[in-house]
């Protein structure tokens, strides 16, 4: 009898440990250092001092910008995680249908997503620019206005083209994601509707939606932790200004801890944002796990 094939064998645990010790290392301990921090007194300097209960916490929340914060980050993640799933899933379709150029297309469609962050904001940055600006520069010589735009006259403005940037960057992520889940659909399945008198909103719905569902559910979870901690955008665009009206809670708890030197309160952000993270992708885990069982 193979004693290592037994029911009470550690091989698997074994086989598991260097994962589970680098999550360890750098998840799991970078974590609780942040939890222990958001709970001690924290100098200018950095200095660690003795613990302070709820103070950093009660500080973060009576921050004259976290509301603002708050909000902006609530529609930066509703916007670009929303609008990029929903164009995402449309591109997949049409990118998992046969024709000419295909390979072409799929290789251009990855490129905003493997392009830097940094990159692509300082390149919409000039974009958006309002005297020498490559937009307004297209549209006077089109002759569809007549004189430059300013495309950013506003702070809401502003706010509106980092959303526009975070969703032209996001799309391919969820398109190769929703494209990966149609590929393995089955095709007899289409045929077998077809042949049963199925339209394509029919097929849509009893076949396409519901098989591709585990795979929109990865991409949608890991898409709200990445556009929740998404950084360069924000901070290349605008870096929050006019006085943190466009700033996110990352962007922003960064400006706390590295410039305004708020040591404590920045821990405490950040331990917020990370509940807040765990409870959004709980709670859609949740409601996706009870359609499935349905």
């Amino acid at each position: 009898m193979n004693k290592g094939k037994g029911k009470g064998s550690l091989t698997p645990y074994l086989w598991m440990l260097p994962s589970i010790l680098l999550i360890a290392v750098f998840v799991l301990f970078p974590i609780a250092i942040v939890f222990k921090l958001s709970f001690s007194e924290i100098s200018k300097a950095g200095v660690v001092g003795g613990f302070v209960g709820f103070r950093n916490y009660v500080d973060a929340v009576h921050l004259p910008a976290f509301r603002t914060v708050l909000t902006n980050t609530f529609w930066w993640v509703l916007s670009v995680v929303g609008i990029s799933t929903l164009m995402g899933f449309i591109i997949a379709m049409v990118l998992n249908q046969k024709f000419h150029g295909r390979k072409l297309a799929r290789s251009i469609l990855i490129f905003p997503w493997a392009t830097s962050l940094v990159i692509q904001a300082s390149v919409w940055n000039y974009i958006i620019k309002y005297e020498y600006g490559s937009l307004n520069n297209v549209l006077l010589n089109l002759g569809i206005i007549k004189e430059a735009i300013n495309w950013r006259s506003s702070y809401h403005v502003e706010f509106v083209w980092e959303c526009a940037v975070g969703i032209f960057v996001t799309i391919p992520f969820v398109a190769f994601c929703v494209l990966s889940g149609l590929q393995s659909i089955d095709e007899s399945l289409y045929e077998a509707a077809t042949v049963d008198g199925a339209g394509f909103i029919d097929k849509l719905f009893t076949i396409t939606i519901p098989l591709v569902r585990p795979a929109l559910s990865v991409s949608t979870v890991l898409n709200i932790i990445y556009v929740f901690n998404s950084f360069p955008i924000v901070y290349t665009m605008t870096k929050g200004a006019p006085a943190n009206k466009t700033d996110t809670m990352i962007t922003y708890l960064y400006m706390l801890n590295f410039y305004d030197r708020k040591k404590g309160p920045a821990n405490a952000l950040s331990v917020i944002g990370f509940l807040i993270l765990c409870l959004c992708a709980g709670v859609y885990m949740i409601s996706v796990m009870r359609k499935e069982e349905l």
